[in-house]
């Protein structure tokens, strides 16, 4: 089931998202797996008009479930205000679903150091 949540993140910074899978409290192999996360202005935005659009299928420790969502400062490089995203999976099995979904507000820090 996915989860609503709201999310911050500071414009034109990196940011990791750390994911763990479990299933009846011990980790999913989530070898095979695609993670998708993607950024978008409008929820009906076509997936080719996503702001930021990340495809993983390499994790960090597949068979303890942890795979990392992994932004650069230039996929942060966004205007500052709120857009919709959402993380979602493709198990090995072909199987789909939603991790979770909501709004990402993009901040801009006080001191802006990446001028």
């Amino acid at each position: 089931m996915a989860t609503c949540k709201e999310l911050e993140i500071y414009i034109k910074t990196t940011k990791v998202y750390e994911l763990t899978f479990s299933k009846n409290s011990r980790a999913e192999d989530i070898t095979g797996w695609t993670i998708y996360y993607t950024v978008k202005e409008k929820k009906e935005d076509s997936d080719n008009d996503a702001k930021i659009k990340k495809d993983i299928t390499s994790h960090e420790d597949p068979t303890n479930g942890i795979t990392l969502i992994e932004l650069s400062t230039s996929d942060t490089n966004l205007d500052p205000k709120s857009y919709w995203y959402s993380m979602d999976y493709k198990d090995a099995d072909g199987k789909v679903g939603i991790i979770s979904e909501g709004k990402v507000t993009f901040k801009k820090a006080v001191r802006d150091t990446r001028n």
